[in-house]
């Protein structure tokens, strides 16, 4: 067993002083935990107004501020903590979501579903999609907007993610129903970690979610509200792909009629 946390909360766009110091305090109550979920963009905010701005708030994930912070955090209370991240690397900037553990960066993942204005903003990801082994389980990454796409969450179980962690910026009001369905389809865990507030024309739905491969929430949050919540998860029920005592949802795939799915 591993407790699994998600902390909802609303950064500050453009100061990054105070976006720590709300989540210091957020950590804190999370600390005696094994894996924290926090959500996308986390260490510049979202709602930019132009892609200078967006560039100005970006941190290469070598020498940042922000990723130092989760890096002591992670150390201090013997955790892992998956957080979103605006990330610069030489004249590019990418939405990514960061794995750092006690030891500092495991891997990251590179948001391939660019939603709105993202796409004036962020290259698309170039790291495909993997799958980090911590050694208590297995860990996939997605962010927001990958939400609408069956193909990421079935090829992260393929490849024996225990848990998929999914920073989000969610703003569609129904993004939300999707996730437990994804935890079923694919029997694994999935802590989507939504923020709150406002950011100019944008409002954030909350309502951050932990659901398991039965596809049965075991936790989640208000709409509007900064909060943290604390679960108990068996990752080996992840590794468990049969629905009946005759069906394997992996192995009863027929991966030669689905190709009309290609392209």
């Amino acid at each position: 067993m591993l407790k699994a946390a998600f902390i909802q909360f609303a950064p500050i766009i453009g100061n990054l002083n105070k976006t720590i110091s709300k989540l210091e305090l957020l950590i804190e109550k999370t600390g005696k935990t094994n894996l924290v979920v926090i959500p996308e963009l986390a260490n510049s905010g979202y709602n930019f107004n132009s892609k200078e701005q967006a560039f100005d708030l970006a941190e290469n994930i070598n020498k940042s501020q922000y990723i130092e912070f989760l890096e002591d955090k992670c150390k201090k209370f013997n955790l892992f903590i998956v957080s979103g991240f605006n990330e610069k690397e030489k004249n590019q900037i990418f939405n990514t979501a960061v794995l750092i553990g006690p030891k500092g960066i495991i891997g990251k993942y590179r948001k391939i579903h660019l939603f709105m204005n993202e796409k004036d903003y962020f290259s698309k990801g170039n790291l495909g999609l993997p799958v980090f082994d911590i050694g208590f389980c297995k860990i996939g990454l997605l962010i927001c907007f990958d939400w609408i796409f069956p193909e990421v969450w079935r090829i992260l179980a393929l490849k024996g993610a225990d848990i998929i962690c999914h920073p989000s910026n969610l703003v569609l009001p129904y993004a939300q129903k999707a996730i437990p369905i994804h935890a079923m389809l694919n029997k694994v865990f999935i802590i989507t970690t939504n923020r709150t507030g406002k950011e100019g024309n944008l409002t954030f739905t909350g309502k951050s979610i932990i659901a398991n491969p039965n596809g049965e929430i075991l936790m989640s949050a208000s709409e509007n509200e900064e909060e943290t919540a604390i679960v108990k998860i068996d990752p080996a029920l992840a590794r468990n792909k049969m629905m009946t005592e005759r069906n394997d949802i992996f192995k009863d795939r027929i991966t030669e009629d689905y190709k009309e799915i290609i392209n």
